[in-house]
């Protein structure tokens, strides 16, 4: 019989307690610091909301600048919106990114004599509802489920893939398969809308990567090979940064190469090669940036128009498992938002995504993209790339493997899961552990925000799916219902559906 380590000791506990609440020591703010007097103003029309308040420094965070909005507003507390505040005119506008006392006076920028005019801007306009109920389980693959996504365009197409070889495209309006997308000869590893959601990708065991019509589930001319191993991630280009309409598409493959695809013409515009394993995981930046994570324990960036790589980052002790980009919501949804209105010329649509990306992506004046990676060291990574190849922060709290990692749509906040059975949140300008969600009883696979940035769900090797709260941390909703572990979810960018598969091989579909 294997020997069973005993269960560590009440002074271990405690010591590693100790340990960890170190590790996240927020650095206070000093006392007997008095008071501010704080002015709110509405950003969009320039109107004072009320009159200056005092209160007191030590007490002026934003969660807590937040809340004395929403009560000057007269919010009640489910209804509370979240705000980001800036001080300063158009030529020098500074983000309040934790508290006034660290933002301003500190760096002596304003006294506590000064009425201190905050201008705020709403995070979400609208709002997304819990999904509470499963309200279809759709039958048709033949293994596992093992890749999902929604189209950026509506709720009402998703794509999965899965270890029968084939994707299928279901119609989760009506709960019935649309297409079935059949060519590849091993499992379907992962599937991918283009940002405009009329063509999907998928990559499979099979080496190659596909791309298909989901309106009539054709394969768009035959499959492109060049990979000698299986194909692990793709990552298609920004609408954006597309040259005379040209799909390009990034794979990235267990041989440690990663190919950029002319799905047009089906070959290889470029192979970006440098890893010395398998490359894990791979996002295309708004700003012409290829991001590659790989189990050699790099993550590197490459310029995605002449494949040069342009940086290598290593802070990790393991392998690098997944990396998430700050604007990856608004460049997977492009000129899609949440009010439906879609621009009706090609040089609208680019302006349109454009400008949703810039606005992503601008923090204090600049345009900024960060990532986040997660590894199986037990750690996480926040890197600011244009800035330093040093780390901004090292995420310290999961007690083993990190598998997947994800900023919200808003991009202040990051979620990460663990093989120790824990969500865990984080603010995502300064890596600072907020709250860990308890509730799952087997290993965590994977998580998604809703669009608003409000809820987050996550799934699991115990075959549920849990909603959470994130303000609160609180779990919102929990939601059994598959027969076994669940590989794969996605939230829908519209925020009304969430779509999950996995071992048991029916996808569930679930709503409000």
């Amino acid at each position: 019989m294997a020997t069973v380590l005993p269960p560590p000791s009440k002074r271990q506990r405690i010591a590693v307690a100790e340990k960890a609440r170190e590790q996240q020591e927020i650095d206070s703010i000093p006392e007997g610091l008095g008071n501010v007097r704080v002015h709110f103003f509405d950003q969009s029309t320039g109107q004072p909301t009320g009159a200056p308040v005092s209160i007191p420094v030590a007490d002026a965070t934003v969660k807590n600048l937040e809340e004395l909005l929403n009560a000057l507003q007269g919010n009640d507390a489910q209804e509370r919106v979240p705000y980001r505040f800036t001080v300063g005119s158009n030529d020098q506008v500074l983000d309040i990114s934790n508290d006034l006392y660290r933002c301003l006076l500190k760096p002596g920028l304003k006294t506590t004599e000064d009425v201190i005019s905050l201008h705020y801007t709403p995070q979400a306009v609208f709002r997304v509802r819990a999904v509470s109920r499963c309200s279809s389980s759709i039958p048709g693959h033949g293994q596992a489920i093992l890749a999902t996504s929604f189209s950026p365009v509506s709720s009402s197409r998703m794509v999965t893939g899965s270890g029968d070889s084939t994707a299928r495209i279901w119609d989760c309006d009506t709960g019935t398969p649309a297409q079935t997308l059949k060519g590849h000869t091993s499992w379907v590893l992962v599937a991918s809308w283009d940002p405009e959601g009329e063509v999907v990708a998928t990559g499979s065991m099979d080496n190659t990567v596909r791309v298909w019509n989901p309106q009539t589930g054709q394969a768009l001319g035959p499959a492109m090979k060049g990979h000698s191993k299986w194909v692990n991630s793709l990552a298609w280009e920004p609408y954006h940064l597309r040259k005379d309409s040209n799909r390009r598409l990034a794979s990235a493959s267990k041989d440690a190469t990663i190919r950029i695809w002319d799905t047009v013409s089906k070959r290889i515009d470029l192979v970006l090669s440098g890893h010395k394993s398998s490359v894990s995981c791979v996002r295309w930046g708004g700003m012409g940036n290829i991001y590659t994570a790989s189990h050699d324990k790099t993550i590197k960036i490459w310029n995605s128009e002449t494949g040069v790589l342009s940086h290598t980052l290593s802070s990790h002790a393991h392998w690098v498992n997944h990396l998430a980009l700050s604007t990856e919501f608004a460049l997977r949804t492009a000129y899609h938002d949440h009010t439906g209105a879609t621009p009706s010329t090609e040089t609208e649509k680019i302006a349109k995504a454009k400008g949703r990306f810039e606005k992503a992506a601008t923090s204090n004046n600049r345009l900024v993209e960060r990532l986040v990676t997660a590894s199986d060291d037990f750690t996480m990574f926040l890197w600011d790339p244009s800035v330093s190849t040093k780390p901004l922060a090292r995420l310290l709290g999961h007690q083993k493997q990190v598998n997947h990692v994800t900023f919200s749509p808003d991009g202040q906040l990051i979620a990460s899961a663990g093989f120790d059975n824990h969500v865990k949140l984080w603010n995502a300008r300064d890596g600072k552990f907020i709250a860990t969600m308890r509730g799952h009883v087997a290993a965590v696979y994977m998580t998604s925000f809703s669009a608003d940035s409000r809820l987050l769900v996550s799934c699991s090797k115990d075959t549920t799916l849990k909603v959470w709260d994130v303000r609160t941390g609180k779990l919102k909703e929990d939601l059994p219902g598959h027969k076994d572990e669940v590989f794969a979810l996605d939230w829908s960018p519209d925020g009304n559906m969430v779509g999950s598969g996995g071992k048991d091989k029916a996808v569930r579909i679930w709503r409000h």
